[in-house]
């Protein structure tokens, strides 16, 4: 069930305001035909090939919608993508809403600022000082960042993520920094950096022309690399955005296992046949089941599951528009173009708005992307929902929970595998992390972490709202679950699968029944 403002606002202003319409045929105010629109949401209802084939697109547009039909495919694993749900997306005026464009207008305003500068960096602190106003305007009735386990917004807690383990050490999960061995490979953390202070989007023509479907995207030389900067570790909020762009969507969690896989002290779950005192493992080791390359299959079959259940949300149900389009409505109402739009006060006046309208002159979300968002619909990200499937599987394959992450060690059986590093200011070097807390980040923690990052770092480039982050990485997880939970009954060999979920709950999964074996502690965690 969608949030009712797609029909509310086709009714009252004739044009869907709170919905995505990116790539339809728009007008010299941003805004699409009725007709138009219509078209498109026929297609999704009628759900026939040659209905997709007729969606219409703007005359300029030289991209296309990004595959709509995915969220029509059955499946023989796991549930079929519409067997899952989220809740309704936050209303368009809602605290909610505004509060998220509000944390995404100081993203941009801080994408620059070094990760390991956050504590001492005054626009940081600006940020956090105004989200944590905003924040405790909705409790304890709701927390409109989803961040249960955070009783402030800090600099340092800001931006993170809703699980302990995101609060936890340095905001960059260890599994983006560390290299490792891909066979006889070796994979540099390090990456080709972004261009430093160059955002995209911020005068209205522009904003119109990507609207519109035309192809801004710049030419892989001019994307990928600045001579001038050279690789650098992740070391803020662009290099994250940067990593997102570019990725293979599980990547990094598949990245993660192959760290985790070469740990010589890492247990895997009790319930893998093949360990501790359980009959099998007395003569026997896994491999095509519960070893590593079941491991790697696994995680690219729930990913590609994931991607099926967020696309039949975005598309079929809920239609949410892109922080970008909300950001030229923003526009359009403030300069005069338009003159009825949901555009609150609160929002107009928020510390975050006025700063980008000094700086730009427009209320435009600065994007970190030419092109800015993909062809898609918002709500949930698909980085998200895929985030939540992979690391449930990696959690539920290595027993992580209590595993502290400076202890593991290499195949030698000597050498730390991940030590605790931050990003140097610069991102040519790592630095060790020197928190309080190091003694607390555990494997489970980081993967979390990992998982918060990545869907993050899309809202960090401008292209999705915090609430698509939360909402899919459970969509992501319920998939992931119910592949655990089939598999469950197809082994020969006696098993289940234990892990602790987002919320904290600990589960179990045996004999194709999911089981929780304990619920999770509330709010009241703040980071170092």
């Amino acid at each position: 069930m969608n949030n009712g403002e797609e029909e509310k606002y086709l009714d009252k202003l004739q044009f869907p305001v709170a919905n995505y319409t990116k790539g339809l045929p728009h007008d010299d105010k941003g805004e699409v035909k009725r007709s138009d629109y219509e078209k498109l949401r026929d297609a999704l209802r009628k759900g026939g090939e040659d209905d997709f084939a007729d969606i219409p697109l703007d005359p300029k547009a030289g991209r296309k919608y990004t595959a709509p039909q995915t969220g029509l495919a059955f499946d023989l694993e796991g549930p079929d993508a519409w067997a899952r749900t989220i809740p309704p997306a936050p209303l368009v005026d809602s605290l909610k809403n505004d509060t998220e464009m509000v944390e995404l207008y100081w993203m941009a305003l801080v994408r620059d600022v070094p990760f390991i500068e956050y504590g001492s960096n005054p626009d940081v602190a600006a940020t956090a000082a105004e989200l944590d106003k905003l924040r405790k305007q909705g409790l304890p009735k709701e927390d409109v960042l989803d961040m249960p386990l955070a009783k402030n917004i800090t600099p340092g807690t800001v931006f993170r993520g809703l699980t302990e383990g995101d609060l936890r050490g340095p905001y960059v999960s260890q599994f983006l920094l560390h290299d490792l061995s891909f066979g006889a490979l070796t994979i540099n953390a390090q990456q080709r950096a972004a261009k430093p202070g160059v955002d995209y989007m911020t005068t209205f023509d522009k904003w119109l022309t990507v609207q519109r479907g035309v192809n801004t995207a710049l030419s892989d030389d001019e994307r990928l690399e600045d001579p001038s900067v050279g690789k650098r570790f992740i070391r803020n909020m662009r290099d994250l955005a940067r990593y997102v762009h570019v990725d293979q969507l599980h990547e990094a969690y598949f990245n993660a296992a192959i760290l985790l896989l070469g740990a010589k002290n890492l247990p895997l779950d009790d319930g893998n046949p093949y360990v501790g005192n359980n009959r099998s493992a007395k003569n026997q080791e896994g491999f095509g089941v519960f070893g590593g390359p079941a491991l790697l299959a696994l995680l690219t079959e729930v990913a590609t599951r994931a991607l099926k259940a967020v696309w039949f949300q975005k598309w079929f149900v809920h239609r949410r528009l892109r922080p970008e389009e909300w950001g030229g409505r923003i526009e359009a109402f403030r300069s005069g173009r338009v003159a009825n739009y949901p555009v609150t006060q609160r929002l107009l006046g928020s510390m975050a708005h006025q700063r980008i309208l000094a700086k730009n002159g427009t209320s435009l979300l600065p994007q970190a992307f030419p092109e800015g968002s993909p062809m898609h619909p918002a709500y949930g990200t698909g980085h998200g929902t895929v985030a939540g499937a992979c690391v449930t599987i990696l959690k539920a394959w290595f027993k992580g929970g209590e595993q502290k992450l400076k202890d593991l060690v290499g195949p030698d059986g000597k050498t730390p595998l991940i030590p605790i590093k931050v990003a140097s200011a610069d991102g040519k070097s790592l630095v060790d992390y020197t928190g309080a807390d190091i003694g607390e980040i555990t494997v489970d923690g980081e993967l979390n972490k990992l998982a918060g990052n990545i869907a993050t770092a899309r809202n960090g480039a401008g292209v999705h709202w915090r609430s698509d982050y939360t909402a899919a990485l459970h969509l992501g997880e319920s998939i992931a679950l119910g592949i655990l939970q089939e598999q469950s009954i197809l082994y020969n060999e006696k098993n289940h699968f234990t892990v602790v979920d987002f919320d904290g709950n600990h589960l179990r999964i045996e004999d194709g029944d999911i089981k929780v074996t304990s619920t999770a502690k509330k709010m009241g965690l703040d980071a170092a």
